[in-house]
């Protein structure tokens, strides 16, 4: 069968093997008829509380928290629905704060894409900074050794309201929700916890695991101490487009959401594969290497132990240069050696989680990496094994495991998520 691959902004056409090939491509969901209105109805019929308009006094300050430029939030469609339900509040009143974790700053531009010009022009807007002392204010300590710090007017706010986009998500389980508070409106103590070593090594820090998952039940926790008096949560399809949306309290909300999008989004089997293929989604999800490790980690959830995952990814922006990925990914001759220095005490540098998810990754099954924006030399230097043709890596890989060796091909990797079964 012939199979185009998510890869860069061209695709790839790959054939594989009719008789023993699983592919697993999203489920296709169309735009709500009248986005605007669903959002207002779940406003108006809120869950576990009352409608948002009825919740917010004249005279109370309102912090509202929506995605930065680095996600695909339909926020030009989500905030003014929001904002005319606060009709009432003066606009001075309110701040739209930018959930950016240790994200780089949006621009000004950028806002006006995201929000649209009218919401920029008229409404405070902040840009969180995690790396802002003076932006922050410490709330203490909750269980898990996790210390709070987050944005000062977040927290100095008299009624806060999240608004995010739900998604599984490689270790924090699910986006959306609470994350909208933490990482997004966090201090950068309370983001290298949150993604530290202990943490990203737990067996539940996962694609679509909450509970018992100890990075989102430390984010949950965070939340509830700031303290969320309304949450907006959407489900979205590759257009942006809202399939469905809740509103109300907080937890509610996101459990409602990570159901939908749990039978929408992930796929369970029975059985591992021999052999996976994946992509990091294309062009711009595919730009560099540290963001292609979550194609890498959805492919990981169905292959055996000692099995084989080729990735495509464009990577047309290297590792890339910039941030601590490759420094770090680098350091060390082996995964090994990656691993125990990760893991050493005291060790905790930022995104040195992405380099321990790959090496985990990379313990259990062999990855294989077609890119043209990397060299051979280049990807070796990742540990990773560079190929020129996937369908000649990808039959040479299901050879090693006999004629019965089963092959699952993932052309938008992680769009939709595997995952086996219990007592697979």
């Amino acid at each position: 069968m012939l199979v185009n691959l998510a890869y860069g902004r061209t695709g790839l056409a790959v054939e594989f093997p009719d008789d023993r090939t699983t592919v697993l491509e999203p489920t296709y969901l169309d735009g709500l008829p009248d986005q605007p209105g669903a959002v207002r109805e779940a406003l108006d019929r809120p869950l576990g509380t009352a409608p948002l308009r009825e919740l917010v006094m004249t005279g109370q300050t309102v912090a509202i928290s929506v995605c930065d430029i680095t996600r695909p939030m339909p926020s030009a469609t989500v905030l003014p629905v929001v904002l005319d339900a606060l009709a009432h509040v003066p606009t001075d009143q309110i701040t739209i704060l930018i959930a950016s974790g240790t994200h780089r700053a949006t621009t000004h531009d950028e806002l006006v894409e995201m929000l649209g010009a009218a919401v920029v022009d008229r409404y405070r807007i902040v840009v969180h900074d995690a790396f802002d002392d003076t932006q922050l204010t410490s709330l203490g300590e909750v269980e898990g050794r996790i210390p709070v710090w987050l944005n000062r007017t977040w927290v100095e706010a008299d009624v806060r309201v999240t608004t995010g986009f739900v998604e599984p998500h490689f270790f924090a389980g699910f986006s959306g929700g609470p994350k909208m508070v933490a990482p997004g409106l966090a201090g950068f103590k309370t983001i290298m916890r949150l993604h530290d070593a202990e943490m990203i090594r737990h067996p539940d820090a996962r694609w679509g695991v909450t509970e018992g998952n100890p990075i989102h039940d430390g984010v949950r926790r965070i939340a509830a101490l700031s303290g969320v008096d309304f949450s907006v949560d959407v489900a979205i399809n590759r257009d942006r487009q809202i399939t469905h949306v809740a509103a109300g309290e907080l937890g509610a909300v996101h459990r409602a959401v990570c159901g939908v999008v749990k039978r929408t989004a992930m796929q369970a089997f029975a059985r591992p594969f021999d052999v996976v293929v994946t992509t990091n989604s294309g062009y711009p999800l595919d730009q560099n290497l540290y963001q292609t490790v979550k194609g890498m980690s959805a492919a990981a959830q169905v292959v055996k132990r000692g099995g084989v995952i080729v990735c495509a990814s464009g990577c047309a922006d290297g590792f890339p240069s910039h941030g601590e990925y490759l420094p770090i990914l680098t350091e060390r001759d082996s995964l090994e050696g990656l691993l125990e220095m990760i893991n050493a005490p005291g060790h905790n540098r930022h995104d040195q989680w992405e380099v321990q998810v790959q090496a985990q990754i990379q313990q259990h099954a062999e990855v294989l990496l077609k890119t043209d924006g990397l060299s051979a030399e280049q990807v070796r230097s990742a540990h990773l094994t560079p190929i020129d043709d996937v369908g000649a890596a990808t039959r040479e890989a299901l050879g090693r495991f006999g004629p019965e060796a089963q092959l699952c091909v993932l052309p938008e990797g992680p769009q939709t998520i595997p995952y086996l079964s219990e007592g697979a």
